[in-house]
């Protein structure tokens, strides 16, 4: 007899290789190793700007949702710290200075979308962007704090002060995912879901490394 396995622990290792995927993308891989300059770092935190803007939207929107809103948490809002670095980083006209990519703008739009109408697909975005800030976010936030010279200021992104643990915050959201009042082919569209997340994840890497070689040429 096969052993159960929770939704959480099935979700982690569906996406696994969607995650690896977008984690050693070409551009990401190269900021992370010390290929990627101050710019490339300044690139990356403007794109999260308008992800985090449509996603923290979505929140405003599914908060009464009975579904979505035990995901949501005014502790893992990051749009204040992405709006405070790209100050720091760009200057106080930062909003006329960045635009969204391709693959941002179609982000955004999907994020748009299921943010609306369809709880199950804002948790999968959620979990995607959240989960993985509070794991890897963390590490390369100390990464670029080091490399470029950072101490709160131009990493701000990547801080959670209101989150004390953030491996038992990451266990709790977990078990909200186990207890979500999903069936199996609803489980199996959240996710795909959280594929569609990683993969829009993985082609921003794509288009970052593409503006960067037209910047060059």
């Amino acid at each position: 007899m096969s052993e159960v396995i929770s939704f959480s622990t099935a979700l982690r290792e569906r996406s696994s290789t969607a995650h690896a995927s977008s984690e050693h993308a070409g551009f990401m891989a190269d900021l992370v190793r010390g290929d990627g300059t101050r710019d490339d770092y300044i690139a990356l935190t403007a794109q999260h700007w308008f992800i985090y803007e449509a996603l923290e939207a979505a929140a405003d929107r599914m908060r009464n949702d009975p579904v979505a809103k035990v995901f949501i948490s005014d502790k893992l809002t990051r749009l204040p710290a992405l709006e405070a670095d790209l100050e720091f980083l760009i200057g106080p006209d930062w909003r006329e200075k960045i635009a969204p990519l391709p693959t941002t703008q179609r982000y955004v739009q999907r994020i748009n979308e299921v943010g609306s109408t369809w709880a199950g697909g804002f948790v999968a975005h959620h979990y995607t962007r959240y989960l993985g800030d509070l794991s890897g976010g963390q590490y390369i936030g100390r990464l670029m704090s080091r490399r470029f010279g950072f101490e709160t200021n131009g990493i701000g992104f990547y801080l959670f002060d209101d989150i004390a643990d953030p491996a038992a915050f990451k266990e709790v959201y977990r078990e909200q995912l186990d207890a979500a009042p999903w069936d199996d082919a609803e489980k199996e569209r959240v996710i795909d879901e959280v594929l569609v997340a990683y993969r829009f994840n993985t082609e921003l890497f794509d288009d970052l490394a593409r503006a960067k070689a037209a910047a060059i040429a």
